[in-house]
């Protein structure tokens, strides 16, 4: 019994390899996060708006976001909101 418990890890330890080959192989990172469950919520709730498939889709679009804002920024532009009466007022997320 002890060799079936042995060979079933030796198992698992090499099709945890694998798939981790396969992962480097197609020139992906795994990364894993810890969120507070506020985040966790947020999270969940973005994914449902955007229909999102996964929360690495969620991610990956916040990603390209946020890069697009950065470099605006750094090139002087500044973002303007117009509010439901038509006012426009400078979004100011970076403060």
């Amino acid at each position: 019994m002890e060799t079936d418990v042995a060979d079933h890890g030796a198992a698992v330890t090499q099709d945890v390899t694998a798939k981790r080959e396969k992962v480097r192989q197609l020139g992906k990172n795994r990364v894993q996060l810890d969120l507070s469950p506020r985040a966790m919520s947020q999270l969940a709730e973005l994914k449902e708006k955007i229909d999102a498939a996964s929360y690495a889709e969620v991610f990956k679009n916040a990603m390209k976001l946020y890069d697009g804002i950065i470099t605006e920024i750094e090139s002087g532009s500044t973002f303007l909101i117009r509010d439901k009466d038509g006012k426009v007022s400078e979004f100011r997320m970076f403060l």
